[in-house]
């Protein structure tokens, strides 16, 4: 009965109807895609995930459709991005030296660490290190965008077919940590993400509200995922 349901519910999704839902995602994730990324190839990999949602859908969860198929869509663009990883080696390097920098300098200070002693501890200039910053945006951080939709509702893909209770305790003291991790950041990282996350703002729009270039905002975005990286190490 049950199946049936579900099968009646699946039925009367139009998928269709949710395609400008695919490319309003895929439009606010190209912002921290390199240049030579077509929109088009991430409107393909949503696609497949809204395909995979109307398949999955289970109206009993309680989310909406809309809600439920937002998560799938920007899941299936992240596997892509990082079936593509098309960043070089030199910027994931490069990304772990700023993770370490900044654990170490927050270690040795008991404070956030600023961009400019950071830039210091590796030994570089801070248009040098900016520069790491804005490379970094299209590195494999993008669990950032999977963690945030997770925690939107109740639909919880990380933990699909896990049956072990001990795996799912650990899945939420991950999400806890990260929790704490983000509220422990500097005031205006913590806007920039909500900014992006939650609200949905692309970065051009964050620029605006906090009065300064796209450009910085993408910095910031950056900066804060790098420190993220570097308060849940041990994740």
């Amino acid at each position: 009965m049950v199946y049936e349901q579900a099968q009646e519910a699946a039925v009367a999704i139009r998928v269709e109807d949710y395609v400008p839902l695919v490319k309003r995602i895929a439009h606010h994730m190209m912002a921290r895609m390199p240049s030579h990324v077509l929109v088009d190839d991430l409107m393909q990999a949503g696609m497949i995930g809204l395909l995979e949602a109307a398949q999955k859908y289970d109206a009993g969860k309680g989310a909406s459709f809309e809600t439920y198929a937002g998560i799938r869509i920007r899941g299936a663009i992240v596997d892509e991005m990082r079936r593509g990883d098309w960043a070089p080696r030199s910027v994931h390097r490069n990304a772990r030296r700023v993770s370490e920098a900044i654990g170490n300098v927050e270690a040795r200070l008991g404070r956030d660490a600023r961009d400019g002693e950071i830039a210091e501890e590796l030994q570089m200039s801070l248009d040098e290190y900016h520069d790491i910053l804005r490379d970094s945006t299209s590195t494999r951080l993008y669990s950032l965008e999977e963690t945030f939709e997770e925690n939107e509702n109740q639909f919880s893909l990380g933990t699909e077919g896990l049956d072990e209770p001990a795996e799912k305790v650990q899945i939420d003291a991950m999400r806890k940590a990260l929790a704490g991790a983000i509220e422990g950041l500097p005031e205006r990282e913590q806007l920039v993400l909500s900014l992006y996350y939650e609200q949905e703002m692309n970065l051009k729009e964050i620029g605006l509200v906090l009065g300064v270039s796209e450009s910085r905002i993408s910095q910031i975005h950056s900066q804060a995922a790098l420190r993220l990286k570097s308060k849940l190490t041990g994740w």
